[in-house]
């Protein structure tokens, strides 16, 4: 039942050439650094990653973008990644774009064992009919589009067709957790962390306190270790690397001069 990992380096060792994963975290928020670095420094090509976006330019799946180890995203952002925008555009990379609760619940019936489901999100939309450029060529014209989807009625309403998703392995990153791998997460940094880690067949987790098991209150519990395989303790220094997207500091207000 010890589920903890020598490091982050052994942790991702056997992630293959084209491998799928999903991977926590939004924006910058809750993202699985320390793995994703481990992953760049391993060398897997051609992953097919499953993340609400994929970080920005330098940081969280970017770096991965940025050396072309990414060959197709499935996620809801682009966002402010500016390589991710340039690659999707020149036909470099295919991406297919989900709306972000679809995503969501897509990741979360894949761990659950259901397979499909029915949603009304996307009704009406190229989400239903189709067309939605997944591959460009390097002249602008689409390649590869999304195909139509499958709906049904319920009560009046029409739903859209989606399946679950499954990958071969899962990255996360976890507040706290134990050596059976069950995990707590802290804030936003839940985000898309549980459900990534109950798509993954393999889910690896760092987390930024690891604790002896029965530390953790069966009732603080976000996720249990039946979803998690491996486990990498973080250092001090790695849990405290936390770096913000879009950093806004607002002016001190004028302090007024008190008469006596």
């Amino acid at each position: 039942m010890n589920k903890v990992s020598a490091g982050a380096a052994e942790a991702v060792a056997d992630i293959t050439d084209g491998a799928s994963l999903a991977v926590g975290g939004f924006g910058l928020s809750g993202v699985p650094e320390v793995l994703v670095r481990a992953l760049y420094a391993q060398g897997a090509d051609g992953l097919k990653v499953v993340s609400n976006n994929c970080g920005v330019d330098g940081r969280g799946l970017g770096v991965l973008l940025a050396a072309g180890r990414i060959a197709r995203v499935t996620g809801s952002y682009v966002g402010e990644n500016k390589e991710f925008a340039r690659q999707y555009l020149s036909g470099e990379l295919e991406v297919e774009l989900v709306p972000q609760g679809t995503l969501a619940e897509r990741l979360r019936a894949g761990g659950a064992g259901i397979p499909a489901f029915y949603t009304p999100a996307g009704v009406g939309t190229q989400v239903e009919r189709g067309g939605l450029p997944w591959r460009y060529a390097a002249d602008g014209t689409v390649v590869v589009a999304s195909p139509s989807k499958e709906t049904r009625d319920f009560d009046g309403r029409t739903h859209v067709l989606e399946h679950g998703i499954n990958t071969d392995f899962a990255l996360v990153r976890a507040w706290r957790g134990d050596r059976h791998g069950n995990l707590v997460f802290r804030r936003s940094a839940a985000n898309f962390n549980p459900l990534a880690a109950m798509a993954g067949r393999i889910t690896v987790a760092e987390v930024e306190e690891l604790v002896e098991p029965g530390e953790l209150r069966p009732d603080e519990v976000h996720l249990p270790g039946i979803f998690v395989q491996r486990v990498v303790a973080l250092t001090a220094e790695e849990a405290a690397d936390k770096p913000v997207e879009r950093l806004s500091i607002s002016a001190s207000p004028t302090r007024g001069t008190v008469g006596t």
